[in-house]
């Protein structure tokens, strides 16, 4: 039995920390998780990180105590936690000997990296899912559409990198004409990044997520209902980022889950899955559709829900790798993250790195709660821009109402200087039209 005790943490707030601190090692393929890991780490644990991007390794230094080596640690952990989507073979390795992790399974990779395969398995499990083609020639796929015109969805399928995933088109022409000259003109180029690719039939409704945590035999309640703004500028305008703010809510279980991820808790348990896993969707008057699985952490998804999660994260983890079916301690109403970018962010530009790297990041007050740290590092008690993303921090607020919480996101960003950084702001205003939609059509009670 682990026995918790209380103490404040350095922000004076009263926490629960562990009578005897936890060990968890932490491993990334890129800067991923160092916002967690840090968390974990004020909570009284020990932690180290192991980061395998060469462009990443200043990032968190001074922060986290870093190990070049990862698997000479795995002893040392009492938690291994792997952070991304690619772990899973190595993830099921561990579990096979007995030792706590959380993370992925190769089955769950699958999932999200194939999306052909994660459409079937969600239709195998009972999910209604939008009519999909599968392709490997561009050609084929033009004259599909002209046989079969309407509005579909582009997108990369297969093992793919992260920057190829934003490679993303939804048709607005009924006719497709639109995707076709899309397809017709960047065919050439694609092909030498994409070879396999899947086209959507198109639904109109509310994109929305659900979320879980899972600990290897059921779901941990209560579930997690998140709205994503992926693309760069406000509006829903200019390219694809992979995420620039998120507003989220705790839910009990409700229609959305029912119908989707709840679905896939046998196949989930048989994996041996322990982690968080998310399915993003369009809801309308017919139906709920899903259309992508994450099966991993979600950025800035895991720094949004700190701001309403009470379970100290180091309990929480440590349980959740046990398979302790503990009940999640979460604040009522809405939270709200806001992804802070300086240049080349979300692109990469040698130049525009060597200027923004190492710039100083300055808090007009000595206050730095909702602040959550994306590619940064502290030298000497000063935190500046690392590595090269330019993806520098998330700052998070959160409040009875979405307007509480957007007038707290958006007042904690006002007291940071950092050169030419930039934001969305407009994260959480589509809630006001969104809800009532959710709400007319029987989803949100």
């Amino acid at each position: 039995m682990n026995n918790f005790n209380k103490t404040a943490n350095s922000n004076g707030n009263k926490q629960k920390l562990p009578e005897l601190s936890k060990k968890f090692l932490f491993v990334s393929f890129e800067s991923l998780s160092g916002d967690l890991a840090w968390q974990v780490q004020k909570e009284g644990n020990e932690v180290k990180i192991f980061i395998a991007s060469e462009s990443d390794k200043d990032v968190y230094d001074g922060f986290l105590e870093k190990v070049n080596k990862w698997e000479e640690f795995v002893d040392w952990a009492d938690v291994v936690v792997l952070d991304d989507v690619g772990f899973g073979k190595i993830a099921d390795s561990l579990r096979k000997t007995d030792k706590l992790v959380v993370g992925g399974s190769e089955y769950t990779d699958k999932l999200e990296e194939d999306r052909q395969f994660g459409q079937e398995e969600m239709k195998n499990a009972g999910m209604i899912v939008l009519p999909n083609w599968n392709f490997t020639d561009f050609d084929t796929a033009i004259s599909f559409i002209k046989s079969n015109p309407g509005r579909y969805v582009f997108k990369p399928s297969g093992t793919i990198s992260s920057d190829d995933k934003g490679i993303l088109f939804m048709g607005q022409e009924e006719d497709g004409k639109d995707i076709i000259e899309v397809l017709e003109q960047n065919k050439i180029l694609w092909a030498k990044k994409i070879n396999k690719f899947q086209l959507q039939k198109m639904a109109v409704g509310v994109e929305v997520a659900v979320g879980a945590f899972f600990n290897g035999d059921d779901f941990i309640y209560p579930i997690n209902i998140n709205f994503e703004h992926k693309r760069l500028f406000p509006g829903d305008i200019g390219p694809y980022t992979g995420e620039m703010g998120t507003l989220m809510f705790w839910s009990p279980s409700n229609d959305i889950f029912q119908t989707t991820l709840l679905k896939l808790k046998d196949k989930l348990k048989n994996s041996g899955y322990q982690g968080y896993i998310d399915i993003n969707c369009i809801a309308n008057a017919k139906g709920v559709y899903p259309l992508e699985i994450t099966s991993r952490f979600g950025y800035p998804t895991i720094s949004v829900q700190m701001e309403g999660v009470i379970t100290p994260w180091g309990e929480f983890l440590y349980n959740l790798a046990r398979k302790d079916n503990n009940e999640l301690k979460v604040s009522r109403g809405f939270q709200i993250g806001v992804v802070v970018a300086v240049p080349p962010f979300p692109f990469y530009d040698k130049k525009e790195v060597f200027i923004y790297k190492d710039l100083s990041i300055l808090f007009k007050k000595n206050n730095r709660e909702g602040v959550h740290l994306g590619d940064i590092k502290n030298v000497n008690g000063t935190w500046s821009v690392a590595g090269n993303t330019g993806y520098v921090m998330v700052i998070t607020g959160s409040g009875s109402t979405v307007d509480e919480a957007r007038k707290i996101v958006y007042s904690r960003l006002k007291n940071i200087n950092l050169q030419n950084m930039y934001y969305r702001t407009d994260i959480g205003l589509k809630w006001f039209t969104e809800s009532d939609k959710l709400h007319t059509w029987g989803y949100l009670h």
